[in-house]
């Protein structure tokens, strides 16, 4: 089995601002604002890349690239990076990102080992299930952790975001639930194909219980989360893993989480150091800029597709592209 894969360039913080164009797609008032930017999306992102390895075409993209055990830190401050910059960054800067991250996960290709096909990081189902994993995840986690359920209308309107956000990947519109029961059966018709294998379980555990020879912050935030996000899961899919934890545990760091949930929310500097210590400083980065923005140049929100038009037709802009691998 081989993966085509890119040489990493060396890590470092955006270049781009975050938000200078406009409000990108959602805006100040949005639920995506208020979900993706609370202290709980902590605990959602590490509960989103652990069950990406549900996946077996993912697990396989993981696996043989490999950068979440030669730079776990790196690869997951990244990441979250690029959630970050779609739900709140400007048109621009998301665009850019989405289409630099494209582009790198077309150089990860190569034969899944169980059913022996190919696959591609790009493909629309390993997309939409990296999505709404995501957009779920934080969403579960705020409501266990954070201030509760959203209203129905921030709800509906939640997954009516989590739609426009899907167009900046290869995610098929159609294919994205719009609603909480439609999210709920978008996982009962995929976990026919959800599985585990012995890489699966080594990703699993690994960014759950990261080793500290890959570095003491990274260790200590992964062991801090964890138990918070396996208590949100359901019991299958902690079985299937194999970190399930007593019922104990749930009860005494849901308590404690929200305790500490609450302390974050009220201290936005606290919080934006966390971020750098517990993801990375590209993401610390990005978030202090999203305290501290003011308005932007066009005091609105965009579409994807306005986004890229403007995009084509202006001026290249004086930065490199920002690197969310």
């Amino acid at each position: 089995m081989t993966a085509q894969t890119a040489a990493r360039p060396a890590f470092g913080a955006p270049t781009m601002p975050l938000r200078t164009q406009d409000y990108g797609f959602f805006g100040p008032d949005s639920p995506t604002w208020k979900v993706w930017t609370a202290p709980t999306a902590l605990i959602g992102f590490q509960r989103a890349v652990t069950l990406e390895h549900f996946d077996p075409d993912l697990t396989a993209s993981v696996a043989d690239v490999g950068a979440i055990y030669s730079d776990p830190y790196g690869r997951l401050d990244h990441t979250f990076a690029y959630f970050l910059i779609a739900a709140v960054g400007d048109g621009a800067m998301a665009v850019t990102a989405a289409d630099h991250l494209m582009r790198v996960h077309a150089q990860s290709t190569g034969v899944e080992p169980i059913s022996g096909k190919r696959y591609s990081a790009n493909s629309p189902s390993s997309q939409l299930w990296i999505h709404v994993t995501g957009w779920h995840s934080v969403l579960k986690c705020y409501e266990t952790y954070g201030p509760g359920p959203l209203s129905p209308e921030e709800e509906k309107r939640y997954w009516t975001e989590c739609v426009v956000a899907a167009g900046l990947q290869t995610c098929k519109e159609s294919d994205v639930p719009t609603s909480r029961a439609e999210v709920r059966e978008y996982f009962e018709s995929v976990r026919p194909r959800l599985c585990v294998s012995e890489r699966a379980r080594r990703g699993m555990h690994y960014l759950l219980h990261t080793p500290l020879d890959r570095g003491a912050r990274v260790w200590a935030s992964s062991r801090l989360v964890a138990p918070a996000a396996i208590a949100t899961l359901p019991a299958w899919m902690r079985v299937l893993g194999g970190f399930d934890q007593p019922g104990v545990v749930d009860v005494g760091y849901r308590a404690a989480t929200r305790v500490a949930v609450a302390a974050l929310a009220r201290d936005p500097e606290r919080m934006s150091r966390l971020v750098t210590t517990a993801i990375g400083p590209m993401t610390g980065s990005l978030y202090r800029q999203h305290l501290t923005a003011g308005s932007p140049l066009s005091a609105r929100t965009v579409t994807v597709a306005e986004a890229r038009d403007r995009l084509r037709t202006a001026a290249p802009l004086p930065h490199e592209p920002v690197d969310t691998r």
